[in-house]
């Protein structure tokens, strides 16, 4: 097959890894993982969407972990043609003056009325290729800059020729996922030179470029923003100075900065949550910066248990997941004959994979996020006598982790190890294991089966974070620092607990020591009392976690918003 009937898509969103399942290499995280929810809810609403990425053959890992708490990672091809159609269409763009064949496989993702979404994988694994441009689509943030520019040469100028060859002729709005696609609007610059009869690009084509874009940033950590010397971009783009001359284009006249790209190309740009977009004013000043905050795809992340309760008590919570606010409704043993079931089947498989036996009764703390030192995931360890005197004193703990640290990321490698190393000091006082290889199905697992998830970054480096929000949709009420999403989810009691302070400014000189205070403090007068000496109210927490967090925060509400706010739909 050569072409799609592609002229009815009006969006066309370009993303560097999207995580449509398990078995597809072609995500990292929780940006990929989004992504591919973000696909499901435009398929549910009939969106008129295309999506774009690259096809990453080795862009995954399988992680162990010795007992000396040190991530190991081993390579886990996947066997592209069981999961993709090829396409007959081919394009090519220039790197370094080469020419870089290309093509594009497709996967279809449907939504509950039938429509679908095509996804386009981009693959530049082609014999007329050089064996080094072969392996440009191999992996994901791979490599060094060198690589990581030619690749979003690929992604973005590449992405947009593919498109054009399988039929897009008319999109409206290109919605760049962040910085990594922001290439596409030199293509379209051209395009726009091209149909005015020049060969140069203008101010005025950038005008036009900037009508047609969309730009979201995910992340304020800097290594999220990617930025090439203006000599490399040279060589592997070409000498563009019309390009590189333009007004926005270069970030202080001596660097390709993909956010600055995005953001002076977009007539609309938003971070991923509230506090999000202030601080992405702050880092950004002078850019207008609105906000919709992230969200889960519900009919993906819910547990199968909590389906069923669902389906008995809000029928239509599928189609509507707003709806969920009627979970109010639903008597509180149905909701905690449920979470029992999710709980028993994760204490299961950390019983198998783990070798740790824990008990169904017992307070189980969930954690399980991208291993890295940002996320804190050791804060709970910072005083391990004060936390086992809690356990010992208040009430029985036990604590569920899981996460992977990028290969090439030391300081996530090391926080793996503390972790074990506090497993080992803590081991007859509480019960701990670390799950290893998390993957979307471990992800559901735990975040369904846990009593209570924990989420300690340092803010404001969170931005939104998911996890939380797949928790609350099964009735998980989060323990969290004050950052991204749960500025807003978070009501004191009702839907959950905050840890430390809300964020001030940009966050300069957070205290670790004062969080870990609040997260025993917290934990030893108020959840631990609450979860053994009120089931009750236990639950009361866990009904409104699904009525007012799951049926908000889900990519249904946010999929409106960006129709509504962003792509401008017609």
């Amino acid at each position: 097959m050569g072409r799609d009937n592609g002229d009815n898509s009006s969006v066309a969103y370009f993303s560097m890894e999207i995580g449509l399942e398990e078995g597809i290499h072609t995500y990292s995280g929780g940006l990929g993982v989004l992504a591919g929810d973000t696909i499901r809810s435009a398929a549910d609403f009939r969106v008129p969407m295309a999506a774009v990425t690259l096809l990453y053959r080795k862009g995954h890992f399988r992680q162990e972990i010795g007992d000396d708490g040190w991530q190991r990672e081993v390579a886990a091809a996947w066997p592209v043609e069981e999961h993709l159609e090829e396409m007959g269409a081919r394009t090519a763009v220039e790197v370094e003056g080469r020419t870089v064949h290309l093509r594009a496989w497709k996967r279809e993702v449907t939504g509950i009325d039938g429509f679908a979404v095509p996804v386009y994988f981009i693959d530049s694994d082609l014999s007329e290729n050089s064996d080094w441009d072969r392996t440009l689509t191999h992996h994901l943030y791979g490599g060094d800059d060198h690589y990581r520019l030619s690749q979003e040469v690929i992604l973005g100028i590449g992405g947009v020729r593919i498109l054009r060859e399988l039929g897009y002729g008319d999109v409206k709005s290109f919605h760049m996922n962040e910085g990594h696609a922001a290439l596409l609007t030199l293509e379209i610059l051209d395009e726009a030179a091209r149909a005015a009869g020049r060969r140069e690009v203008t101010e005025e084509d950038k005008r036009a470029v900037q009508d047609r874009c969309v730009f979201t940033t995910h992340t304020p950590v800097p290594a999220g923003h990617d930025k090439f010397p203006i000599g490399l971009a040279r060589k592997v783009i070409g000498d563009r100075d019309d390009f590189f001359g333009l007004g926005g284009v270069l970030y202080e006249g001596n660097l390709l900065n993909m956010t600055y790209l995005g953001l002076n190309m977009s007539r609309y740009i938003n971070g991923v949550a509230k506090k999000h977009g202030e601080i992405s004013r702050l880092l950004f000043a002078g850019y207008c910066i609105d906000a919709i905050t992230n969200g889960v795809h519900v009919g993906r992340w819910v547990s199968p248990p909590f389906a069923e309760l669902f389906d008995r008590h809000v029928p239509m919570w599928r189609r509507d997941n707003f709806s969920l606010r009627y979970a109010l409704s639903i008597p509180r043993e149905e909701v905690w004959s449920a979470h029992t079931e999710a709980k028993r089947r994760l204490l299961g498989y950390v019983r198998e994979e783990a070798g740790v036996e824990m008990e169904e009764e017992i307070l189980t703390i969930g954690f399980a996020r991208r291993a890295t030192p940002y996320k804190r995931g050791d804060l709970i360890f910072r005083d391990g006598e004060r936390l086992a005197r809690i356990s010992r004193g208040a009430g029985e703990i036990q604590l569920v982790y899981a996460g992977k640290a990028h290969p090439r990321d030391q300081g996530g490698k090391e926080l793996i190890r503390r972790i074990f190393q506090a497993k080992d000091a803590l081991r007859d006082d509480i019960k701990i294991a670390y799950l290893e290889d998390y993957s979307m199905t471990l992800g559901g697992m735990i975040t369904s089966g846990v009593d209570l998830w924990l989420n300690t970054p340092e803010p404001p480096m969170e931005a939104s974070g998911t996890s939380g929000m797949k928790a609350a949709l099964n009735g998980v009420p989060s323990f969290s620092v004050l950052d991204g999403w749960w500025v807003e989810g978070h009501i004191e009691g009702l839907t959950g607990w905050s840890i430390g302070d809300p964020v001030r400014g940009k966050g300069e000189g957070r205290d670790n020591s004062r969080d870990a205070a609040s997260l025993y403090e917290k934990l030893e007068g108020v959840i631990i009392p609450l979860f053994y000496q009120d089931r009750e109210g236990w639950t009361d927490v866990m009904i409104h976690s699904v009525a007012i967090n799951g049926s908000f925060f889900n990519t249904q509400r946010m999929m409106q918003e960006y129709v509504l706010n962003a792509y401008y739909l017609r």
